[in-house]
């Protein structure tokens, strides 16, 4: 197998030469799923093994390359970005850390040597955002040293596509669900599972998502050992996927910024190009903005996040990343659209096919509005152990805001309620998150990055944050008119005056 360096070299080569003659009308972009011709060419060049360890035949699973794989995907292609995602972080990563020695040979070699691949499926029909609460069950067979699993789960990416799945249970005994989570390994070549129906989702062709039904019978082998439980390590292998997240956001970010910029120094109005008008260099200098904090992003997860570190515990770092960098996504999806106008507003041309496939992001692996409440909420939780009231006095010493929260002390310097209502902490969470983002800005600028990218994105940051502390601090609660249908007729108004 090649370096690393050459490797990437060659498969960003590979995928623009692939998706090349698609960048004005994508073909991929109209057509659900993706040919086993053009899957296997991509596969061959062995993109996975950038998540698998060395002495399983992989580049080392050093996170930085892994992200750095992802970026060169995304760029290309957002789906097949989150295709090699789904295998990385929520199916290779976990049996790195908790799989058996028989159970990582076996995968790992298929993943290389015959393009195999694997997915999670832990979201249940009633249970998206409430996994915990999961109804799929487990018993165990001594006689036959295996586990029966039942039950039935759907959103999982790669439905009836993946080789393997790995599979969340709880144990079932006496007819009662156990409280911890168990994980397993299903080879699909053993059968059992059925999917019941494929979802026309909304973007994202790419990637088959539906509905499956469970009964399968699983070696005990193939059950992932946790160092604690099963519940911490969920939370490891959820936590490691959204500190990844910047690397599928930060191929799609330049890609989005490339476009526009090439379109706004070609597209010609009132005599000049769209990059003289200072509403449209307002708008690229926002898209190069969350450019440089998903570089920023990237930079931190890539030196902080080994293989080999448990992440159960960096819920705040993992929260801000994931929320942050995806509402950023969605909005340079949609200020590229903006830009180009009625032409981008199609399935088959970049700009309107990134709107859609950048927006489940927001959505998938915890909704953005769930795990802002839960930064602030978090946040919360460290002032009260410190016995901590004041926001700016905290944040000055918190590690994720020390150099930040400067920015920010005549906003900050208030005593916080701690039983805010949940749309406080979620607008809280949104100011917090971006401020963790900005800790990881100028923790970038002392790297050397591009000073004027740095400026432009420390001025968005500042602008961003400022106005979301404003509308905390207000205190205004427009409340839902549920019975909006009395007396709210425009018609009958006018009808009432005449």
């Amino acid at each position: 197998m090649l370096d690393f360096e050459s490797f990437l070299k060659d498969y960003k080569e590979k995928l623009s030469s692939i998706f090349e003659k698609e960048k004005e009308t994508n073909n991929y972009s109209l057509s659900r799923g993706i040919s086993e011709s053009t899957l296997r060419t991509i596969l061959d060049f062995h993109p996975l093994a950038a998540f698998i360890p060395s002495n399983y035949g992989g580049f080392g699973g050093n996170t930085a390359e892994a992200l750095s794989m992802l970026e060169a995907s995304s760029y290309e292609s957002l789906p097949l970005s989150l295709m090699m995602g789904i295998n990385g972080a929520l199916f290779l990563q976990p049996i790195a850390n908790y799989g058996s020695e028989d159970l990582k040979e076996e995968v790992y070699n298929r993943v290389i040597n015959n393009n195999k691949m694997g997915g999670l499926m832990i979201t249940e029909p009633d249970y998206g955002s409430e996994a915990l609460k999961m109804q799929t069950g487990y018993t165990y067979d001594e006689s036959t040293n295996t586990y029966s699993i039942k039950g039935l789960k759907h959103w999982a990416g790669l439905t009836g596509m993946a080789d393997y799945w790995l599979m969340t249970a709880r144990e079932l005994k006496d007819g009662e669900l156990g409280r911890d989570i168990s994980f397993f390994v299903h080879d699909t070549r053993n059968g059992g599972i059925e999917v019941e129906e494929y979802y026309n989702n909304l973007g994202l062709y790419m990637l088959p998502y539906g509905r499956n039904r469970v009964n399968i019978k699983v070696p005990d082998s193939h059950k992932l050992e946790p160092k604690a439980t099963g519940i911490t390590m969920m939370l490891d292998l959820l936590h490691r996927s959204r500190l990844q997240f910047p690397g599928m956001a930060m191929g799609f970010l330049k890609r989005m910024m490339d476009e526009a910029i090439d379109h706004c120094k070609n597209r010609m109005v009132g005599g000049t190009n769209l990059l003289s008008y200072d509403q449209v260099r307002d708008r690229l200098s926002k898209l190069q903005s969350y450019f440089t904090v998903c570089s920023a992003m990237c930079s931190f997860t890539g030196s902080n996040v080994p293989l080999s570190k448990n992440t159960a515990k960096m819920d705040v770092e993992a929260n801000a990343i994931k929320t942050v960098v995806t509402d950023y996504m969605q909005k340079a999806s949609q200020s590229l659209l903006q830009l180009t106008g009625a032409k981008g507003y199609r399935l088959d041309h970049i700009a309107g096919r990134s709107t859609v496939d950048s927006r489940p992001f927001q959505i998938f692996e915890g909704s953005n509005d769930i795990l802002y409440q839960q930064i602030s909420e978090s946040v919360l939780k460290m002032m009260r152990r410190f016995k901590s009231t004041n926001l700016y006095e905290f944040l000055n010493q918190y590690k994720l805001t020390i150099k930040s929260s400067d920015y920010f002390k005549d906003h900050l310097n208030f005593e916080l309620d701690p039983k805010m209502p949940q749309r406080k902490l979620v607008q809280l969470g949104q100011a917090l998150g971006r401020m963790i983002s900005m800790e990881f800005t100028l923790d970038l600028s002392e790297r050397g990055f591009n000073k004027e990218l740095i400026d432009n994105a420390l001025l968005n940051l500042q602008e961003e944050i400022q106005n979301l502390l404003v509308t905390y601090r207000t205190g205004f609660n427009a409340e839902v008119v549920e019975n909006y249908q009395n007396n709210s007729s425009w018609f009958n108004q006018l009808s009432l005056e005449a």
